[in-house]
């Protein structure tokens, strides 16, 4: 099977190997290596090297590894259904689970847990990441949209495109936020002095959060943010450059506190949008996680 896709700003500048790698992370570095070095990827219908740089906009093209190197297999691991019908199932992730299969998390991951409730899932995003249309991190817990068919998978695909699916998560960050709410409209690309995170850049896509105070304590604020666009790690890059970073995030903010966290306190506490059957609006809260409601009862008595 041929995969391609457009390089975007955030892959610009990386070596044609490692801008394939950060872009199918489930694929091994060194199939990537051994394809592009026999002449098997090319760019803009040309051949290149290992060492060619990309350029926004370039195409890229490859074969996928065959199918019996690449399987995800169901598994009987407990999920959190907050949202079924017959196109879409909308689940709670928890912490520390992985959405896909990847490089060091070949099972245990959302996928294999959906596999085993449903059986049936979108393959269009392949064998490694069916029903999967978009993604949160690892650490970062609530709801999550998993399409069942490529009917679905399409119409959900185009509402996040058009940005008509409304999310919205809770945090909490450092600091004192003075406002009641504000607006961050600042472009986001790849970091380029750390390859493995995300920043502001003049040069990257446009990224738009909208956040509001809940809560404030003497040294931090509950807040919920609004997703305008859907970049990597958009709300931890954007709350971190305007001084706010998310408490417990180990890559963006401080490492040391006197709370002791897994990893950033975020939740996607809120989705809607619109059935892929008959357009209803559908919306669904994920329960604050227990975790985050003990970290807000410390920081009251604090």
């Amino acid at each position: 099977m041929e995969l391609s896709f457009t390089v975007m700003p955030d892959l610009c500048g990386l070596r044609l190997d490692k801008g394939i790698s950060e872009q199918y992370e489930e694929i091994s570095r060194s199939y990537i290596s051994k394809l592009i070095k026999e002449g098997g990827v090319t760019v803009n219908d040309k051949a290149e090297k290992p060492s060619y740089i990309l350029n926004t906009g370039d195409i890229v093209c490859f074969e996928l590894p065959k199918n019996e190197d690449m399987k995800c297999l169901p598994e009987d691991i407990p999920i959190d259904i907050l949202y079924e019908d017959n196109d879409v199932i909308v689940v709670n992730k928890p912490k520390q689970m992985v959405v896909h299969p990847s490089n060091g998390h070949h099972s245990g991951t959302l996928v294999n847990a959906l596999l085993y409730h449903c059986r049936d899932l979108s393959g269009i995003n392949g064998v490694l990441r069916p029903g999967i249309v978009h993604r949160i991190d690892m650490d970062t817990t609530g709801s999550l949209i998993v399409c069942k068919n490529d009917a679905s998978h399409k119409d959900i695909a185009e509402q996040l495109f058009i940005h008509s699916i409304d999310r919205r998560y809770r945090a909490i960050v450092w600091g004192v936020i003075k406002d009641d709410e504000g607006v961050i409209d600042l472009p986001i690309g790849r970091d380029k002095r750390d390859r493995k995170k995300m920043a502001v850049d003049m040069r990257g896509k446009r990224a738009v959060t909208h956040y509001r105070v809940l809560e404030r304590f003497r040294e931090h604020t509950y807040i919920e943010c609004e997703l305008e666009t859907g970049r990597t790690h958009q709300i931890r890059v954007h709350m971190t450059y305007i001084g706010h970073p998310i408490l417990g995030d180990e890559i963006y903010g401080p490492r040391k506190s006197r709370f002791k966290t897994v990893g950033q306190t975020l939740h996607a506490y809120y989705i809607a949008f619109d059935s892929p059957s008959d357009k209803r609006r559908i919306e669904v809260t994920a329960p604050i996680p227990e975790y985050f409601e003990h970290l807000l009862s410390s920081l009251r008595e604090s």
